[in-house]
């Protein structure tokens, strides 16, 4: 049969342009009806193809391999342990990761806006220098010494400080019915906060009144709104304190509980502010009737979130003297008591002349938390670990498991006592190298961690 030739313009067929447009309506999104639902084609075609290409991705994928893994926590960790004084004989000791400084006002603020910091600065600067960092507690009030209130403040003409005996001693109590004291205390913290809050020189920052800082005047003219702050006043700083201070890890004496000298046991808001707590008379005899209950009004799950400290009792020479013996000076050894409050730190200046630098090593190491990696494995590109913390407290700051220098997105801050936590790193290979890396340490300080794994997977 002859062939029939088709008459186009230029060449082209007729039917040409029809077809184009069908093969164009094709390319466009259509719409069908599947079990009475309408989907675009494009769309459908789309998540097939994504699904099939993650299936081809994830059969390519090397297999994870488990990671031999030996190590052990054999210092005491950044922000733990037994605390001495940054002035006390040997603290240059790795047996401690932590010194006690107090500062006065009048340190740092010498008259209206003038603020020299050099004394923290210093003070930062060589602890520091020493591979430590620092807990700083600013008082008002200590006995035998003057207020350490500003001179502009007391020259200001209606200021009225007490003067009277504490401890047998004159002592100087600041006037906190005038509003220019009250104020300038606001703003110093301010200032500070604004100076030193992401330092990672400073661990800790304890905060309070009247002696030492420790919310009483146990010996001594307690009037509050006159020598001790008003109720009102100490909710505002307290609020302002968590306002101010997102970075660092701040707390108060546990004796604000008291519902006759703060509103803290009686305003629940307050309570849940982020401070931590510290105890000054630390395995007293009287603990158990006098400070356990302080404790119990803040809550026995306070350390879950925020630090638990405290300093050695100093009510007898012996509490002093046995506070690392085997069984503590009144029958609670420290490792127990450790454990029972949750302590990351406990001020101990006087141990090396009681218990030595092996004590206070061993005892250091009871405190806070202490990483164990439980799982390591890794391949080209990619790492899993897994970590439980066998401590006492948390750390609470952000720390990552690293691989190779790539950190986990997940950190392990907040990880309880008894609990583990899966972290994946976008770094591995065949001799992978597994770190915990934290932003908040002083140079020459590292978190450790315990592994006992074998190359098939096995922990020891």
């Amino acid at each position: 049969m002859p062939t029939r030739r088709i008459a186009t313009k230029r060449g082209r067929s007729p039917r040409l342009p029809r077809l184009t447009a069908a093969f164009a309506s094709l390319r466009k999104p259509q719409r069908f009806t599947l079990w009475k639902w309408p989907f675009e084609f494009d769309a459908v075609a789309a998540t097939l193809a994504t699904c099939l290409l993650t299936g081809a991705i994830a059969a390519a994928e090397e297999p994870l391999r488990p990671v031999r893994l030996v190590a052990a926590v054999d210092r005491v960790q950044p922000m733990t342990g037994i605390v001495l004084w940054d002035d006390a004989d040997g603290v240059e000791t790795d047996a401690i990761q932590l010194e006690f400084s107090y500062l006065r006002y009048d340190e740092i603020v010498r008259g209206a806006e003038e603020y020299d910091w050099s004394v923290v600065d210093r003070k930062l600067e060589a602890i520091a220098g020493r591979g430590h960092q620092a807990i700083f507690r600013f008082y008002d009030t200590y006995p035998g010494r003057e207020s350490s209130a500003p001179r502009h403040i007391k020259a200001l003409p209606d200021y009225r400080e007490t003067n009277a005996p504490s401890e047998g001693q004159p002592t100087g109590f600041p006037d906190w019915s005038h509003a220019g004291y009250q104020q300038f205390v606001l703003e110093f913290y301010d200032r500070f906060a604004e100076r030193y809050d992401d330092d990672p020189r400073l661990a800790f920052l304890q905060v309070g009144f009247g002696l030492w800082s420790e919310y009483h005047i146990y010996d001594g003219p307690e009037i509050l709104g006159r020598t001790f702050p008003s109720k009102e006043f100490q909710a505002e700083f307290l609020k302002r304190m968590a306002e101010r201070f997102p970075q660092t890890a701040w707390m108060i004496s546990i004796d604000a509980a008291d519902a006759d000298r703060t509103p803290l046991a009686n305003t629940a808001a307050l309570r849940s502010l982020p401070f931590g707590l510290f105890d000054d008379s630390l395995l007293c005899r009287e603990h158990a009737r006098e400070n356990e209950p302080n404790w119990n009004v803040f809550g026995r799950d306070r350390w879950r979130r925020a630090p638990a400290g405290g300093e050695f009792s100093y009510y007898t020479e012996h509490d002093q003297q046995q506070a690392l013996a085997p069984r503590g000076p009144h029958g609670v050894p420290f490792e127990r008591a450790a454990a029972k409050f949750h302590i990351s730190f406990v001020i101990g200046s006087d141990q090396p002349q009681h218990a030595g630098w092996k004590r206070i090593r061993e005892a250091g190491l009871a405190c806070g938390y202490r990483i164990r990696v439980e799982r390591f494995e890794s391949a080209d590109g990619r790492s899993l670990v897994v970590v439980a913390n066998s401590g006492v407290a948390p750390i609470y700051y952000d720390a990552w498991p690293a691989v190779d220098g790539v950190r986990s997105e997940t950190s392990l801050r907040g990880l309880l006592p008894g609990e583990r936590r899966e972290f994946r790193t976008a770094s591995g290979g065949a001799a992978p190298r597994l770190t915990i890396e934290c932003d908040r340490l002083s140079p020459g300080q590292a978190i450790g961690f315990d592994a006992q794994l074998t190359a098939d997977g096995a922990a020891r």
